[in-house]
């Protein structure tokens, strides 16, 4: 698969080939009254019935083509990458979520510095071990939350070659490895009610409170983790009891032929202690900003970059790793190098936005004029199929662009005004979105995480595909039933 700048590259340059063809039109907007919190509030959507092309003199549907290059701060197809880049502003796209991505990547790449989340994972393998029967559970669950709250998922990578060997000798196989790492962080993040890297951006271009939901989100989470580990737990049994029925039992030969009696061993003191409290406060701090003080993009960064200012200090006050004040102006201009490649793809897809006319449902553009047309097909079905067809184009969408981020930045500003049209909540476009992109991570061969992951657990994707569609399709039945039922409860 050619990589997502590649395929965002090709799409603008569709993208301006339609205003060749297609005319522009514009919405009127309207005032709506809803309920939060038992007050009353309101909020300026689009009136679908309201749309209009723009005509010239003649009464002829007028076009607006867009050039190669435009000067004087004009929009041609090859200023599109910085005109998207710099589009927006502190509070939402693109710019202002770029920056958002940034702090965040920064803030975390101090926390992972420590080595905190790696000894911790390290240390509750060595202590489980010889009780299987918490084993998966603890560390199933453990790998979730890491996708959840900061998006995890190549690190899997690194863990799974520390505990596939271990599975493999507490009578486990290999894809039992890739269930409790991968397919664990997987969950997190699809499911996740503030994870940076998808809900958080996707709620920020649809122009909705970053983290808002969290309540909703927190309960799936629970529930699509417990699935998970339940799924996991009941083929893991029927392993152990009889290893030939394993996908990769011959594969896994390979482990039992290299099999090692090492313990494992890893720090874990009082500093590694405050680090991990430092981040669970850091986490309900900003779920309680974002609930009782409407907390938007500008105070969620400053309160994770505080976060990691704090994380710092109490490593090179504990000498954790080695830290130094330098090494932690370093690991923050590495996390936030990490997120550099997502705030690419989130600026340049912003910019395909500009080249279809921009996203103000007022000003005559072409992406008013598809998104009227996409609006009267998909309009004429229930809305709830609508929200469903949102979940069904999101997780097929997935297999050409597998970054959360990138996904996100390429579908929500035209998923996010759809909804308005057809009656679905921008809540539950996001909702579709995150379950539809997140879950299929497990299962596509375009994922380069997915497929490394299998790689070092020595799991071949047809074996890997026989054994994990049957969890798929659960997943897909699950998270359209909570999508339809999101729905109709009014999620919001």
């Amino acid at each position: 698969m050619p990589d997502t700048l590649v395929i965002i590259f090709f799409v603008a340059l569709a993208a301006m080939l339609l205003t060749y063809i297609v005319p522009v039109g514009a919405f009127d907007t309207q005032e709506i009254a809803y309920v939060s919190d038992g007050v009353e509030k309101t909020r300026s959507v689009v009136d679908p019935e309201s749309f209009r092309y723009q005509i010239d003199e003649q009464g002829n549907s007028v076009k607006q083509p867009v050039g190669l290059f435009e000067g004087g701060g004009g929009v041609g197809f090859f200023n599109f990458a910085f005109e998207g880049m710099t589009s927006g502003s502190k509070w939402g796209t693109a710019i202002g979520v770029i920056m958002f991505m940034l702090v965040i990547g920064g803030a975390f790449g101090v926390v992972m510095e420590t080595g905190t989340i790696d000894n911790g994972i390290l240390r509750l393998i060595d202590k489980t071990r010889g009780n299987e029967g918490l084993f998966i559970p603890v560390i199933f669950t453990l790998f979730s939350l890491g996708g959840a709250v900061f998006g995890m998922g190549e690190e899997a990578i690194a863990f799974a070659i520390i505990i596939c060997p271990l599975m493999i000798r507490l009578g486990f196989d290999g894809i039992t490895t890739v269930m409790v790492t991968y397919v664990a962080t997987q969950i997190g993040f699809a499911s996740s009610w503030m994870n940076p890297f998808s809900v958080a951006i996707a709620q920020g271009i649809a122009g909705i409170p970053v983290l808002s939901g969290a309540g909703v989100r927190g309960l799936l989470w629970a529930g699509f983790t417990l699935m998970g580990i339940i799924f996991t737990m009941r083929y893991g049994a029927k392993i152990r009891k009889q290893p030939q029925l394993s996908y990769c039992y011959q594969s896994d030969q390979y482990f039992r032929d290299h099999q090692s009696s090492a313990s494992l061993e890893s720090r874990f003191n009082l500093g590694d202690i405050l680090v991990l409290l430092t981040i669970l406060s850091s986490v309900v701090w900003v779920i309680w900003g974002v609930v009782t003080q409407a907390w938007f993009i500008p105070e969620i960064a400053s309160q994770f970059f505080t976060m990691g200012i704090i994380v710092g200090v109490i490593a090179v006050i504990f000498r954790l790793n080695g830290m130094t004040v330098n090494r932690i102006a370093t690991s923050f201009k590495q996390g936030a190098t990490t997120m550099l490649e997502p705030a690419i793809l989130v600026g340049c897809a912003s910019g395909i936005l500009i080249l279809l006319g921009g996203g103000k449902p007022t000003e005559p553009s072409v992406l008013n004029t598809l998104l009227s047309g996409a609006g009267s097909v998909i309009g004429q079905l229930p809305a709830v199929f609508s929200a469903w067809f949102m979940l069904l184009f999101q997780s097929v969408f997935n297999f050409f662009v597998t970054s959360g981020s990138g996904q996100a930045a390429l579908t929500m500003p035209l998923m996010a005004p759809l909804a308005d049209i057809v009656g679905v909540s921008r809540q539950v476009a996001v909702l579709a979105f995150q379950l539809g992109d997140g879950f299929t991570n497990v299962l596509v061969p375009t994922s380069a995480s997915l497929m490394a992951t299998l790689g070092v657990c020595r799991v071949d994707w047809g074996a890997w595909l026989k054994f994990i569609w049957r969890f798929m399709l659960a997943l897909f039945i699950v998270s359209s039933v909570v999508v339809v039922t999101a729905h109709y409860l009014g999620f919001n």
